[in-house]
């Protein structure tokens, strides 16, 4: 039982000093008005307010304050802690469980568009580039964001992950079922970390799957525009006129039909001049696999050239800067090119399905309606030539020197097509 000390007025706190250089650490005065109540005063000057006492068998030291709480309220605080006492609690568990509680609800409390910025940072390494992540945000901000940006996680429900898709499930089936993979994984990672509990709302199966047709049975395909064939030779006689490393690039990636990434990316030591052959590695696949390209003598000429004129970048087609070519480059190139045949009065390379003006995605398009319906190649070579999936062993084949030759020749084919030859 703590010794009852005599009950000092307020005054008496008031004058109450740490005793200077002859006390080392802090010095504590008992106060009186409650058993064990004191007064602890620094060095510097610092003053708050102590509890001592014994709570279910332990010694404990609670704080009840500092400067800013006055004798009259310290008084109060520790009597009512006494009072908790009596009656079993223990004060200092309790606040840790307050403690814990607070945190656990300011967790449960997360915003979702808070919590779509925490997992793009912890995952960022996952994504293959800056335009990969920003797309990613894109269609959260467009479509999760009006509905649940300001709600809690914790509060997000299967009917509000309905109102976000169904407008678009049918419409826009493809970006849908991305939508709804992405905010499954900000859930996810929301449960991981504990800032909501139970199902994750954004799950198919067993939950959305029996509220939502099947993908399947209601995607329409969102196709890049694509140049004509028809038109091809024409376009492609009108993008060698005109000057800069996007156009070349853009070239370039006609007559290898890659992707655009793929060849804005590319740097010198892929190619091997000697072998005729491009090998893109894994990390810029869409497939995550390296790829070999078979070149024409065509798309080897652009290389000749750029060689000749090149800088200190390590990107075979740089932007002015050095660094590498933006995608929205190669698009400006291609949409400069529709423009120029409106003013000249003229349709422009428009898509034989949607009416849109063709984009540099479509040109992969162009290079298979020219394999399946005007060349003799098999469907297999043009599938391996646009890095598609196909069968493992179909693959092996197509590696092949021998088959090198003839995805070389089926490529000068293209080239000679394009350039009017057939």
């Amino acid at each position: 039982m703590p010794k009852i000390a005599k009950e000092l007025s307020a005054l008496a706190v008031k004058n109450l000093k740490h005793p200077g250089t002859s006390t080392p650490g802090n010095a504590i005065f008992a106060v009186g008005g409650v058993a064990g109540l004191m007064l602890q005063t620094t060095p510097g000057g610092g003053r708050s307010w102590l509890l001592r006492t014994m709570a279910n068998g332990k010694r404990r030291e609670i704080g009840l304050g500092g400067h800013d709480v006055s004798l009259g309220e310290a008084r109060e605080r520790a009597r009512t802690i006494k009072g908790e006492i009596r009656v079993g609690v223990d004060p200092v568990k309790a606040k840790r469980d307050r403690r814990k509680a607070a945190e656990a609800a300011a967790k449960r409390h997360l915003l979702f568009r808070d919590a779509v910025d925490k997992f793009l940072a912890d995952t960022l390494a996952e994504f293959r580039n800056e335009k990969h992540r920003k797309q990613w945000r894109s269609t959260l901000d467009n479509y999760a964001a009006p509905v649940i940006g300001n709600l809690a996680v914790s509060e997000v429900t299967k009917h509000h992950m309905v109102d976000i898709l169904k407008p678009i499930w049918t419409t826009k089936t493809e970006t849908a079922t991305r939508l709804r993979q992405r905010c499954e994984r900000v859930l996810d990672w929301a449960k991981a970390h504990g800032h909501r509990e139970g199902d994750n709302p954004a799950a198919w199966k067993g939950n959305l799957a029996s509220m939502l047709s099947k993908p399947s049975k209601v995607a329409t395909v969102e196709n890049h525009p694509a140049v004509q064939l028809k038109d091809a030779p024409t376009w492609f006689a009108a993008l060698r006129k005109r000057d800069g490393n996007g156009a070349r690039a853009l070239e370039f990636l006609t007559l290898t039909a890659a992707r655009s990434g793929e060849v804005r990316g590319m740097e010198w030591p892929e190619i091997d001049s000697d072998a005729k052959l491009w090998t893109v590695p894994a990390v810029r696949m869409k497939m995550k696999k390296p790829h070999t390209v078979a070149l024409s003598d065509d798309a080897l000429a652009i290389l000749t050239a750029m060689k000749e004129a090149a800088t200190d970048s390590k990107y075979v087609f740089p932007a002015i800067r050095g660094g590498m070519l933006s995608d929205m480059t190669l698009s400006a190139t291609m949409k400069r090119m529709h423009e120029s045949e409106v003013e000249a009065g003229r349709i422009g390379w428009l898509d034989k399905h949607s009416n849109r003006p063709a984009v540099p995605h479509g040109l992969r398009s162009t290079f298979s309606d020219w394999a399946g319906e005007l060349s003799d190649y098999s469907r297999d070579m043009r599938e391996f030539a646009l890095a598609h999936a196909i069968n493992s062993d179909v693959e092996a084949a197509y590696r092949r020197e021998t088959m090198i030759e003839k995805r070389r020749a089926m490529m000068s084919d293209w080239a000679a097509f394009l350039r009017g030859g057939n």
